[in-house]
């Protein structure tokens, strides 16, 4: 009617109504299509505040590193900032500074490290800003079924066991190591290695992630302007160790960067299988070091790199490269990331029971990135769960660790045999905008 007040039709639903017909359509399909992976990873995570309270209630608590820890820490508050004589029950300090510092925060939280109930909760606290960083990752790639997401939170005693009742300082770092991956997704460069460098503060297995980053930055930004980040890196590294290197710098850098550190036989997780010379056998810790750096060059070349490009063309300026520069998507980003820190785990000369939260929660995204196609879903969680017993086994048995070994070199071949990273979209060839790396 002419002028009159245009009436809504009655068959037009409003965009919410539309989702949740959608919705229910899919119901069947929920758990297996990615796009309801956010959906999936809310209710789990709200699932889990509940169950991390009742694991602190109901689950004792056993004391393994936590007073040494306050012991350590309790010696720095008390004046001592010579490394080499700041000692717990279990032995000497052997984390850099940035331990000392968060730990000390807890310790007075938690009166003197004796309110173990209070850093119960503080550390579930920690696994669930944890979850939501490693959510967030996988809800950006959307490469994993959203079914997975239930044995990464509900399936994992031993991992509720790391946090939650044994306080070990591996789930911290591994928080701020998940919070730096966050901000490279979004660009923020600076930042996040920044935060990045907090993390190795906390303890030094997240340098398995640097070959990865360092690939990042120099595919980012060429060599020259790699620097910067990195000398913020070694700053930050500086900064924080300060008190201990001016006091003691020898024993400082011998104690809290010991990578010649020899490991105790009964406590291994991978290496059971091997007799015990050969297990502290220098020349076999050579072996697995030479392997190790290997492993890296052949998936930084043939991998890492996009086809087409040269490693030396990588290495200048974006703007000035013959091809254009383009841009690491985020998945791209992710999958460097993460297969570097699985290659150190893949050759380390020892893990520990902690030590499975090191790479843990990468799993099915390295699982679902690889490149054979006949590695069906079914194989996919099997694999989990063989990685699940393997670590779920103490001590540790010849079977369980060769079957971890097993699983690894499944993992390591898919990732081998994946295409190369395709060709991302040509970016600007001009210097990099405030949006591109808000951190500069």
């Amino acid at each position: 009617m002419a002028g009159g007040v245009r009436r809504k039709s009655p068959g037009s639903p409003s965009p919410l109504w539309g989702k949740l017909h959608t919705l229910w359509q899919d119901k069947h399909l929920v758990l297996f299509k990615t796009q309801y992976t956010l959906l999936v990873v809310s209710v789990l995570w709200f699932l889990e505040i509940g169950f991390n309270a009742w694991v602190i209630q109901k689950v004792a608590y056993t004391e393994i590193d936590w007073k040494a820890y306050m012991d350590e820490v309790e010696g720095v508050i008390n004046g001592t900032y010579d490394y080499t004589k700041l000692k717990g029950d279990t032995g000497p300090l052997v984390y850099p500074a940035g331990f000392v510092y968060i730990f000390t925060v807890l310790y007075y939280i938690t009166s003197h490290g004796v309110n173990i109930r209070l850093a119960q909760y503080l550390f579930a606290a920690f696994y669930l800003i944890t979850l939501l960083l490693v959510f967030r990752i996988y809800h950006r790639t959307k490469k994993v079924p959203p079914y997975v997401f239930f044995f990464v939170c509900c399936a994992s005693y031993r991992i509720h066991s790391i946090f939650v009742l044994r306080l070990f300082n591996d789930p911290v770092a591994m928080m701020l190591l998940f919070g730096a991956i966050n901000l490279f997704m979004d660009g923020n460069w600076t930042l996040g290695c920044a935060l990045y460098s907090l993390a190795v503060s906390v303890k030094m297995n997240v340098l398995l992630f640097a070959p990865g980053l360092l690939f990042l930055l120099i595919s980012e930004f060429g060599l020259i302007r790699t620097i910067p980040k990195l000398s913020l890196c070694a700053g930050i590294q500086l900064l924080l160790g300060l008190p201990f290197l001016l006091e003691n710098p020898v024993g400082y850098m011998s104690q809290a960067f010991d990578l010649g550190r020899q490991f105790m036989f009964k406590w291994t997780v991978n290496w059971r299988f091997l007799p015990e010379w050969l297990f502290l056998d220098r020349y076999f810790h050579l072996i697995l070091l030479a392997s190790h750096l290997l492993a890296l060059l052949l998936f930084a070349l043939r991998r890492w790199k996009r086809p087409g490009e040269s490693i030396f063309d990588l290495l200048k300026d974006p703007s000035k490269r013959k091809a254009p520069a383009q841009k690491t998507t985020v998945d791209q980003m992710v999958l460097i990331l993460f297969t570097s820190n699985f290659i150190g785990m893949c050759f380390s000369r020892s893990l520990h029971y902690q030590f499975y939260v090191w790479y843990f929660h990468t799993l099915p995204f390295l699982l679902w990135s690889g490149g054979v196609k006949k590695l069906a879903h079914l194989l996919r969680v099997l694999i989990l769960g063989l990685i699940e017993l393997s670590w779920n086994t103490y001590p540790s048995t010849i079977g369980s660790s060769a079957a971890l070994h097993v699983c690894h070199l499944i993992i390591l071949l898919c990732l081998w045999l994946a295409p190369p990273l395709p060709s991302a979209p040509p970016a600007e060839t001009e210097e990099p905008t405030p949006e591109k790396d808000k951190g500069q």
